[in-house]
């Protein structure tokens, strides 16, 4: 029992040991802890002073840089305000010291004028006197004279208006005489104008066949498809290339009569790819005159490289080949414009090599003066001065568009181009025959009827068909209905009879065509 006793005490007594053991264990642990947290407390808190100082500096030292940048932002404003001021200052001096010396001017001015009213006023007086003498002695010399001749003043101004006259009658007579021999030396001149004039109007053909083509076929039977069922095949022709065609009973030959050239052959090789194609119809031929109209273009600019080439003409810009080209099918007063440009062109070429000119510029400025009679849209100008525009926009040399302007003398000529230019136009165009003014004047009125049309609204085509008799105008059927169609025919004829003059009478035709198109996909 003693034993267990003992045993008991000395397992208490270790407990306890051992408790108190683990509490000095974990007193020292808490110190230890204690320790190091104060020493990374302590640690931090010198870090962060460390941190604040330098942020510190940091912002003294910004703060100081703005400073000085708004101190030297406020110095120049500050410096700027007074050089303001300091110009402004000086301004005012200088306009003092200005004011100052004008005044002084004026002054000196006054005095002079001053000076020059008194002298004026002396020598006018000094003048009137002079005069009141003059007046004194030329009465006594009139008296002195009238005593000598014995006649008064009046008889002898009567006996020199006399003599004056029998004077003047002589002279006149004199220069009577002269315009006398003057007309009879122009005289010849003019009666040989007026033979050359009468051999180019008995040599003229007839307007109709310079403006109609024929188109020859293999056989009659092809008429009938070209007309098509109840006309629609030649109607859609006539529609699409504004030419009138004739089918008579001309054996194996179709009229195609239109006066512009250019029109006539788009609708005969049209007819051409056509009729060797075989498919006619509405829808073919309006493509087929697409095309040709394209290939006419294409034809009409290769003509102008052709024309450049063989006259030896080089650098000509594109524009101005194509519009040498279009020459061909233009005409001026009858006479083919091509033609008549290329014969200038040679003969101004001849003429600047005998004057030891620059030939190739005189050749270029022949070829290149009547440009301005083949424009795109109407233009008010006179052809010299459009075709002159025309050479200056395309970079023509300043020699070569004064000929072009001054051809006609409508600008002054300001190189030795000009006149041979000048003269070589009136050589190629005064020929017996060469032009004819009664198919231009023809060919203008067509143009005229058309043009009337076109100024209605909505109209798309005008063409002027049967040597001017009748005026078919196609219209959009979106725009003009029925009812404006009969309108707009009332109309232009009404303009016509208003604005223009022609024999007989012209017929409106408004067409207006209404299509449904769609495509199946």
């Amino acid at each position: 029992m003693d034993g267990v006793i003992l045993l008991i005490a000395i397992g208490v007594i270790g407990a306890v040991i051992g408790f108190i053991i683990a509490k000095a264990v974990e007193k020292s642990k808490g110190k230890k802890l204690l320790n190091s947290t104060k020493k990374e407390a302590a640690a931090i808190l010198k870090e962060a002073k460390i941190d604040a100082e330098s942020l510190k500096k940091d912002k003294i030292l910004q703060a100081k840089e703005k400073f000085i940048e708004l101190k030297s932002e406020h110095e120049k404003v500050i410096l700027a305000r007074e050089k303001k001021i300091s110009d402004v200052e000086k301004r005012i001096r200088d306009r003092e010291s200005q004011v100052a010396s004008e005044l002084d001017k004026n002054k000196k001015l006054n005095k002079a004028l001053e000076q020059k009213q008194s002298d004026f006023e002396y020598k006018l007086g000094f003048l009137e006197k002079k005069e009141n003498e003059l007046e004194k002695m030329h009465k006594r010399h009139v008296d002195m004279l009238e005593q000598i001749s014995g006649l008064s003043a009046d008889e002898a101004k009567k006996e020199l208006v006399a003599s004056l006259k029998d004077e003047a009658k002589t002279e006149a007579m004199a220069f009577i005489q002269n315009s006398i021999e003057e007309a009879k030396l122009t005289a010849e001149q003019d009666a040989r104008k007026v033979v050359l004039n009468t051999i180019q109007r008995v040599g003229v053909e007839q307007a109709v066949e310079n403006c109609v083509s024929v188109f020859n076929l293999e056989s009659d039977d092809v008429k009938g498809r070209i007309i098509g069922r109840e006309g629609r095949n030649i109607r859609a022709l006539e529609a699409a290339t504004g030419v009138e065609i004739i089918v008579d009973d001309t054996p194996e030959a179709i009229i195609l009569s239109c006066f512009d050239p250019v029109r006539r052959e788009v609708a005969r090789l049209s007819l051409h790819k056509l009729v060797t194609d075989g498919r006619i119809h509405p829808a073919r031929i309006e493509e087929v005159v697409k095309k040709t109209e394209k290939q006419i273009t294409q034809e009409i600019i290769e003509v102008g490289k052709r024309t450049v080439i063989d006259l030896g003409i080089n650098g000509l810009h594109p524009e101005l080949i194509k519009t040498v080209g279009r020459m061909k099918y233009r005409s001026s007063y009858g006479q083919n414009l091509l033609q008549h440009s290329r014969e200038v062109a040679n003969l101004c070429g001849i003429m600047a090599a005998e004057m030891g000119l620059n030939a190739k510029m005189a050749k270029r400025a022949g070829l290149l003066h009547d440009i301005g009679k083949v424009p795109d849209a109407e233009s008010e100008l006179p052809h010299a001065l459009l075709g002159m525009q025309w050479a200056e926009k395309y970079g023509e040399k300043p020699e070569v568009c004064n000929a072009i302007g001054a051809h006609h003398d409508e600008i002054e000529m300001k190189s030795l181009i000009s006149p041979i230019v000048q003269v070589c136009d009136a050589i190629s165009g005064a020929r017996p025959g060469a032009r004819r003014q009664v198919l231009d004047s023809y060919i203008q009125r067509l143009k005229d009827l058309e043009d009337i049309a076109f100024g209605f609204t909505g109209v798309q085509k005008a063409y002027a068909i049967q040597a001017g008799r009748e005026l078919r105008v196609m219209v959009e059927s979106t725009k003009v209905n029925d009812e404006k169609a009969a309108e707009l025919s009332f109309g232009i004829s009404q303009k016509i009879q208003n604005d223009m003059t022609y024999p007989g009478q012209v017929k409106v035709t408004v067409i207006r065509e209404t299509r449904a198109v769609n495509v199946a996909k």
